[in-house]
Order: structure tokens, then sequence, then C-alpha cells
């Protein structure tokens, strides 16, 4: 429970965030107070707004690195747990799905920087190695993204049998091959460059086209087809 010095309850009414909000739009509110919305209550000697600013303050106070972090991570604040950290980390959640949101069947694969701008933001946030896939209909369509592996801090492993098998399960005539480099070296390794001609040659028996590999970063991308590795 607050007490009666921290809680937002005692504060006058056009300083609450919630009240501050629903009178003056989001736009008004800072990090914090956005924040402090979805944490709710506070704890004894600190108010929703205080355990808000412990968070981002976990975060260097920069919202990129704040969907970073886990919901474990999120518990190492005193006063959030297990409750509190879930829903910030869905809220941060749906914020990365909103940014790709637009229907898939309206996605349509133009060259390299579009599709790297589609999966940046679903891949930055991870601090390990994740592989994923983009199956593409006959129109290069998006169809579906799945993330078929997780890996290490160096590395992944994705299985051809299992991403050809999601392929002929949604119909696809393309797919492209992604991965991101938490590290932020956009380089691909001998291993990646393995894997994508590994899983070409299997495609190639399925009649399914593997149009790029994209490796992406919080420093930009790299395209396998761009550099002329496809």
């Amino acid at each position: 429970m607050e007490n009666s010095s921290a809680s937002i309850s005692h504060w006058a009414y056009s300083d609450r965030p919630r009240e501050k909000l629903l009178t003056n739009g989001f736009s008004a509110l800072s990090n914090s107070e956005l924040l402090s919305i979805l944490i709710n209550a506070g704890i004894k000697d600190k108010s929703a707004l205080d355990l808000a600013k412990d968070i981002l303050k976990l975060a260097g106070d920069n919202l990129s690195e704040l969907g970073k972090l886990s919901v474990n991570d999120l518990q190492k604040i005193k006063g959030i747990g297990e409750a509190k950290s879930t829903l910030i980390a869905a809220a941060l959640e749906i914020g990365r799905r909103r940014e790709v949101c637009s229907p898939l069947e309206r996605v349509t694969v133009k060259n390299s920087y579009d599709i790297a701008c589609y999966l940046k933001p679903l891949l930055k946030d991870y601090n390990y190695e994740v592989f994923a896939v983009l199956f593409l209909n006959r129109a290069n369509r998006i169809k579906h993204f799945e993330i078929v592996s997780k890996g290490g801090l160096t590395g992944t492993v994705a299985d051809p049998r299992l991403i050809l098998k999601k392929a002929v399960e949604q119909d696809a005539t393309s797919i492209i091959l992604s991965h991101n480099h938490p590290s932020g070296n956009l380089q691909p390794s001998q291993a990646d460059d393995d894997i994508t001609k590994k899983i070409k040659l299997a495609a190639s028996y399925f009649d399914i086209r593997v149009l790029d590999h994209i490796i992406v970063s919080d420093d930009g991308f790299y395209s396998f087809a761009d550099e002329g590795m496809m």
C-alpha cells in the first residue's frame, strides 16, 4: 500500500498522470508519467511515478533501451513485481508490433531497405541472436513472419527442414531469411554464409526461392542479395 507521502492520490488533481492525460492528452505527459499509469500503484515511500523513474534510470532514460529489458530485469526494481513487470513488458511488445501493424497482405517486398525496416522493430530488442523467416506469396507479399530459432549471444542454429516445412504449410513461393546481431557488427560470419547456401539449396527442391538473408542491428542492416552473396 502507498503511504500518504508517496501516494499520487494526494497530489493536486491536475498533476496526477491519469487525470493529466484525460485533460491534456498524451503529449502533455513525460515518459515517466506514462509509465506510471501502467504501474498504477506505488509502495511505501515511493509513488508509481517514483517507480517509473527508477525503471527509466535502469534503462539509461532511453526508451529504446527500455524495450530491451526483460521481465526479470524490471523486477530488479523494488516495488516492481511479476504483475507490474509483465504488464510493462506487454505494453512494450504492443509498441513493437504497432511499428509493423500494416496488414501483412499489404506489405510487399520491394527492396532490402523495405525488408530491413519491417524486420528491425521485430528483432532489435533481443540481446541474443534469433533467426526469423518471412514467408511470401507469388506477388512478393508477406504472408507470415516467424522466429524459428533462438540462440546465444554469438549465434543461433536454424533448421532447414523446419523452415521448409513451414514454407509449405504457408503455401509460400519464396522466403527471406533474417537474424539479428546483438553486438552491432553487421558483417556475416562463415556460419551465416553456410546456412544461407544450405537453405537455398534445400528450398530449390521445393521450387521455393530464397530471395535474401538480412542481418539487422541497431547500426543498420546487411543484405546478402545486395552484396551479391545469393
